[in-house]
């Protein structure tokens, strides 16, 4: 948690100036949510008006709006949650939930403006991420704060999710697993029966009941006290005996998307088939959502050339290369002869080729790659790689990505140098240009550049970062003053890294030298209370339902 802390809370308007963007955003929320967690709750009715208008023709029309009418503002003076939201790009329902609307009285007369028509339209609730999963999970009463982690991290080793950024993106395993659960063993994935298995286990921790008694009951049955349960259904050993051959593997693995088309979850991974099983049969790539299964993408998918396809010898080796289409898509590969020993070569086609028409000359430089473009002056080697998110440069674990897949070939040691220094953006995606150029670093003497960041604008040597001031405008930001916010930073050198808490030394370090500071402060005998302070002291540092 992170509390106020000394004599004195400076307003955010008294820190402007000292602090960088990023420092004074976060100071502002503290300052904020302090200030109205001591103020009274807000105070407003839920409402709803319509508004009744007639035209010069006679013609009546009726608005509607709903919404919420503040009458007392209490703690919403200080803060607003809805409008860091907001800012942060996630308004989504907030806007709907805490629209804000005028106190009118009925009869009252009101003056139209101006009228503008405006279209709306209904989107798909948004994906679910880790947190807001843990969220409806703890709603549920499902899980606990210390299986929440491992919840999330089972349902990725076992495919049944995969991340998209930060959404978690659910499998087609997954379907086929919600599927067979809910058509054969409904009780167990019931909300309620898990929330009440929760609720037991709670009770066992706590001495209320024996876990060898409780695991007898439900796996063996007896009664439980739970009306309709697994113990008194016979158990879950009873209940499997009597459901496992009814169950149909093939129908619980077939999702249908379309009359004619299905998706199957084989051996090894899904695929589609349309037309039975003699039918057309097409892999489906691992990056492909199910949402994104259109009827249009499955023609593409179905209709791409499933066989191999020689494309001939290369030159240098004298190794067949192969055409393919693999779970990641279409890739080419180079087959050793019978019986001779070496690696076998594999290379992404680019986005630009095709299965179909790609031909021997297009393909051998793709064979090359990754290549080595040389090393840093640390010695550290520097390459130009395609991955499954495009073209990049790495050093190390450093990369960036490159603009076009033809970069890979013609991009040298210096560019990408020059592209590594660049600030490293939030996913896989090329860095923006700079809003501005505003000449060299009088110290480092690397170029001076304007940027948008994530939290507001900054200029940057390559080297360092520095946000701009209140009171600085974009427009009119000058060399001078650029440098002078980059000299600032680099004068406060690089933010610290916390200690982490779990490292013993630290806490005798921190422990000792809070009673050295009492004992110094006080001059009293009453420093002779070390073994009191330092036990507080140390006390102190102590430590899914997918749609």
């Amino acid at each position: 948690a992170i509390r106020p802390a000394g004599d004195a809370f400076r307003t955010p308007g008294e820190l402007a100036r000292e602090l960088s963007g990023e420092e004074f955003r976060l100071y502002e929320l503290i300052w904020k949510r302090t200030v109205a967690s001591q103020m009274s709750d807000a105070v407003g009715q839920s409402v709803s008006i319509r508004l009744r208008g007639e035209s010069s023709t006679g013609e009546v029309a009726v608005f509607a709006a709903s919404g919420k009418t503040i009458t007392f503002p209490g703690f919403l003076r200080a803060y607003v949650e809805s409008t860091d939201e907001q800012a942060e790009g996630q308004a989504g329902d907030t806007d709907d939930a805490e629209r804000r609307l005028p106190r009118v009285v009925r009869g009252q007369h009101l003056s139209a403006d101006a009228l503008e028509p405006g279209g709306h339209t209904t989107s798909p609730p948004a994906r679910y991420t880790e947190p807001s999963l843990v969220k409806t999970l703890a709603d549920l009463d499902i899980g606990r704060p210390s299986t929440y982690a491992s919840i999330m991290q089972t349902i990725q080793d076992r495919g049944y999710v995969w991340k998209k950024g930060t959404a978690l993106v659910p499998s087609f395993v997954a379907f086929a697993v919600v599927a067979l659960l809910e058509q054969h063993f409904a009780r167990l994935v019931d909300y309620d029966f898990t929330a009440s298995v929760e609720g037991d286990l709670d009770g066992i921790a706590r001495g209320e009941g024996s876990r060898v008694a409780w695991l007898s009951r439900f796996y063996f049955g007896g009664a439980d006290g739970h009306t309709g349960g697994i113990a008194e259904a016979g158990g879950l050993k009873n209940i499997v005996d009597q459901r496992l051959g009814d169950i149909d593997a093939r129908g619980i693995n077939s999702i249908s998307l379309f009359d004619d088309v299905v998706v199957r979850v084989g051996r090894y991974g899904p695929y589609l088939q349309r037309g039975g099983d003699d039918g057309d049969r097409a892999s489906l790539p691992d990056d492909v959502t199910p949402d994104e299964l259109t009827r249009e993408k499955v023609e593409e998918l179905l209709s791409a050339p499933s066989g191999d396809r020689a494309l001939g010898l290369d030159p240098e080796t004298g190794e067949e290369v192969v055409a393919k289409v693999g779970r990641y898509g279409p890739y080419i590969t180079t087959v050793l002869p019978q019986g001779a020993k070496g690696e076998v070569r594999t290379a992404s086609l680019f986005k630009t080729m095709t299965l179909d028409t790609v031909v021997l000359d297009d393909v051998l430089r793709l064979l090359t790659l990754p290549r080595t473009l040389g090393s840093d002056p640390d010695g550290e080697p520097v390459q130009a790689l395609n991955g499954r998110y495009g073209p990049y440069v790495k050093r190390g674990t450093d990369s960036r990505s490159l603009e076009s897949e033809e970069q890979l070939f013609t991009v040298d040691l210096d560019q990408a140098m020059v592209l590594l220094a660049q600030p490293k953006t939030r996913g896989r995606k090329a860095a923006a240009a700079p809003l501005r150029e505003l000449g060299d670093d009088p110290v480092s003497g690397q170029p001076i550049t304007l940027r948008e960041g994530r939290f507001g604008p900054y200029v940057t040597d390559g080297e360092t970062n520095a946000s701009l001031r209140k009171g600085d405008e974009i427009e009119q930001i000058t060399p001078a003053r650029a440098a002078e916010l980059i000299a600032e930073r680099r004068e406060r050198g690089p933010v610290q890294k916390r200690t982490p808490a779990r490292k013993a030394p630290a806490k005798k370090t921190a422990a000792k030298s809070t009673v050295a500071k009492t004992v110094t402060a006080k001059k009293t005998p009453t420093a002779k209370k070390t073994p009191t302070k330092k036990a507080a002291a140390k006390k102190a540092t102590s430590p899914a339902e997918l749609a």
